[in-house]
């Protein structure tokens, strides 16, 4: 077992209560190490850490390319340094060894990346036209916000981790993350990689602890300047009412129930892959899978084989299996909120048509009850609990429809707005229903790709704001409009006598 402790100051460093907590291989539930338990006065701790660093240090005051190389040796680093990333981020979370290897440490790696470039290229300054009458000079100077905070969900957490860092970063900020309890350790790493890279110290601070109260401290201390969290909608409207009481900008990535569009046009073959990919990589633990997958009522029935057929296919097993398509998921208390879930759907739809249950024959040293198998319900109604609330789990919905307006309007009958797809052979048919959902992502022929270059974020009670992109940059700096009157005599403030002609 190893021991992972706090990341503040630069420093690694044990809890202030001496507090540890075990964080477990989902898999077979077998200890992976200690982990310092963090409460409010650890994040106290880490929050003054980040402020000094702000304020006193060098970190705002350098040049978008002096911050960018730093951000460059860090991916440098992860990258360098992948295999044992990869290799915790699979064992902690539950996620698979292969998407650790090709998703999660070079999307990470591509984060930083991509942030880095930002800092270089977007201008910190920008001139803008005078004006004549009164005379005047203006520009806008873009500046960092100060400390920001970020909380980071168990289903990508060294990925989520990046998202939140390295704009911050890259903008001048000084930062504070907090992983989730169950998947704390390569958040916790990434302090090795600031080190080595020689970032500042107080630049960046890594916690780990409860949500009720580390958490809570990043989102309501008033020391703090921005909050951003990815998670549940539930827990978003929390962080919300923390951060109302000084006003902090909020960045909210949160729940999702999207719509995954079947029209009759579609090749069946790319996309019943679409669907399937959609609803249950990572086992559905991704906020924006398509989990309602609606179907174009002239092909329902071939459709549905096709993804019974398939879903039947996905390998599950042991997540540091390269053979396994899904391994467990991320914790005892999931599976069982799916399998609530699914009994939900049993009385209000029927038996699946598939799935429904725990895998059977796996590996002796796997726990059973922290697998599910892919399991689909067909002709649901999409007022049905299970078609409007976030399972967050392998369960997918068919929800059959007759006409183009009619799938507009059943997707868009949900609180959430952070996903879809649409699958056609008529692009200009497909990005006509595209424009028309009420979401903040929608890929036609495909799913589930998201890159640091494309704006990603949600309509509706699926968050605020935009995480990636240029918008993922600039949300974590503020503008400030200077203008500047050039007249040397009495002629350029002619508009001081709006008060009074003798002032």
């Amino acid at each position: 077992m190893a021991d992972f402790k706090l990341f503040i100051d630069g420093e690694y460093v044990d809890s202030a209560s001496g507090e540890t907590f075990t964080t477990t291989d989902p898999a077979t539930e077998q200890p992976i190490g200690e982990v310092a338990k963090a409460d409010r006065e650890d994040a106290k701790r880490a929050i003054q850490a980040a402020r000094t660093a702000f304020d006193d240090g060098p970190w705002k005051d350098m040049s978008g390319e002096e911050r960018a190389g730093y951000l460059d040796k860090m991916a440098e680093l992860l990258t360098a340094n992948a295999e044992r990333f990869a290799e915790a981020e699979a064992r902690d979370s539950g996620g698979t060894i292969k998407k650790a290897t090709f998703a999660d440490v070079p999307g990470a790696a591509g984060a930083l990346q991509w942030f880095a470039r930002m800092a270089r290229e977007r201008p910190d300054r920008v001139e803008l036209e005078g004006s004549p009458f009164p005379p005047s000079e203006n520009y806008v100077r873009y500046e960092p916000y100060g400390v920001c905070t970020g909380i980071v969900p168990f289903n990508f957490p060294l990925l989520m981790a990046c998202w939140k860092m390295g704009p911050a970063l890259a903008a001048g900020n000084t930062s504070v993350l907090k992983p989730a309890s169950y998947t704390s350790v390569t958040a916790l790493m990434l302090g090795e990689l600031a080190q080595e890279a020689g970032l500042p110290n107080g630049v960046l601070n890594v916690i780990a602890g409860p949500g009720g109260t580390a958490g809570e401290e990043l989102a309501s201390n008033e020391m703090v300047d921005k909050v951003a969290f990815t998670g549940s909608t539930e827990v978003g409207r929390r962080i919300m009412q923390l951060a109302s009481g000084t006003i902090k900008p909020v960045t909210l990535e949160l729940g999702g129930k999207s719509a995954n569009i079947v029209l009759d046009d579609a090749d069946l073959d790319i996309a019943a892959a679409a669907v399937l990919f959609g609803t249950f990589f990572h086992n559905g633990q991704v906020c924006e899978s398509g989990t309602r997958a609606l179907v174009h009522k002239s092909i329902y029935d071939e459709f549905l084989g096709l993804l019974v057929d398939r879903a039947g296919k996905i390998v599950i097993g042991s997540q540091m299996d390269f053979n396994s398509d899904l391994g467990p998921m991320v914790s005892r208390a999931q599976a069982d909120t799916v399998r609530r879930y699914v009994e939900l759907g049993r009385e209000e739809v029927g038996e699946p048509i598939c799935g429904g249950s725990e895998p059977e024959g796996l590996a002796d040293d796997l726990v059973t009850e922290n697998f599910y198998r892919p399991t689909i319900f067909a002709g649901v109604d999409n007022e049905a609990r299970i078609a409007q609330e976030e399972i967050f789990g392998p369960v997918l919905c068919v929800i059959p429809f007759e006409s183009d307006d009619e799938a507009v309007a059943i997707a868009n009958r949900s609180i959430y707005g952070l996903g879809g797809g649409v699958q056609s052979g008529s692009v200009e048919r497909a990005q006509g229903i595209a424009d028309r959902l009420q979401t903040g992502t929608v890929w036609i022929n495909d799913y589930h790709m998201i890159s640091p270059e494309r704006p990603f974020g949600g309509y509706k009670q699926s968050g605020i704001g935009r995480e990636l992109g240029t918008a993922g940059y600039d949300i974590y700096r503020q503008a400030k409009h200077v203008h500047t009157n050039p007249s040397t005599g009495r002629d350029g403030y002619m508009h001081y006598a709006a008060l009074s002609g003798n002032i």
